[in-house]
């Protein structure tokens, strides 16, 4: 822990949530296996996932030029899923199953250490989310995944989404703290090096199977993160949780 970080000051931890809280992957795979018999759900799942950061450009840049309002992140994942479908070659999903295989989103696993180590921290601080997820399917996943969440926060709730600025200051005002008494835990250095920009803490949680086992990530440690821990629970362990 670095000499400059002083822990007893610290109150909020907030938790980006796909592939640092939940596997996404692994996930929508054995969904898209059991929805969909036949088509490879490994591949799938990374071109789903692929498509969302083009589509939320997309998005911002529409807001920004005036001419769209916020999206769901949910309605987001619908309109990728048409592209998807049909780069697989899936021409008849009919809309009530096209509608469950979205929702795989809501349905998504905790990673094995999640659900213990946040129950530790919650024992010490506020632990929330700060997801572009919407709060509907938030709010789910921890239901059926057990994360002991204090509240549930996200880009709907401050109309706008990660890296803005907006999202990670928002946390600090909901819970009346400074950002420094905020940390960012994530498995993506660029949402760090964003909220980092904003006088938070960071801790990187290390995700190396993110993508799948197949496709292993560099989970190397990168100069200015408060904390860089294997998992939740050793993020636990670090802050005397």
């Amino acid at each position: 822990m670095p000499d400059t970080f002083d822990a007893s000051d610290l109150k909020v931890i907030a938790f980006d949530v796909f592939g640092t809280v939940v596997d996404w992957h692994g996930g929508i795979a054995a969904e898209v296996e059991r929805l969909l018999p036949g088509v490879d759900g490994g591949a799938f799942a990374l071109a789903w996932r692929a498509g969302y950061q083009p589509a939320m450009k997309g998005v911002m840049a529409r807001i920004a030029a005036g001419e769209g309002g916020f999206t769901l992140l949910d309605e987001l994942h619908m309109g990728i899923l048409g592209q998807v479908l049909a780069e697989f070659g899936v021409t008849d999903l009919d809309a009530a199953r096209k509608k469950e295989l979205n929702t795989a989103w809501h349905r998504l696993p905790a990673w094995p250490d999640a659900v213990d180590g946040l129950a530790r921290l919650k024992r010490k601080y506020f632990i929330t989310p700060l997801s572009n997820g919407n709060i509907g399917l938030l709010t789910e996943m921890a239901k059926r995944a057990g994360l002991p969440w204090d509240c549930v926060l996200s880009a709907e709730v401050f109309k706008a989404y990660k890296p803005d600025p907006r999202t990670y200051l928002g946390v600090a005002a909901v819970f009346d703290v400074t950002p420094g008494q905020v940390m960012l835990a994530a498995a993506h250095h660029d949402d760090l090096a964003a909220a980092r920009g904003c006088g938070l803490r960071t801790g990187y949680i290390e995700r190396p199977l993110e993508f799948g086992a197949s496709r292993p990530k560099d989970v190397s440690a990168q100069a200015g993160n408060t904390l860089h821990a294997r998992d939740i629970g050793v993020l636990a362990d670090l802050l005397g949780c």
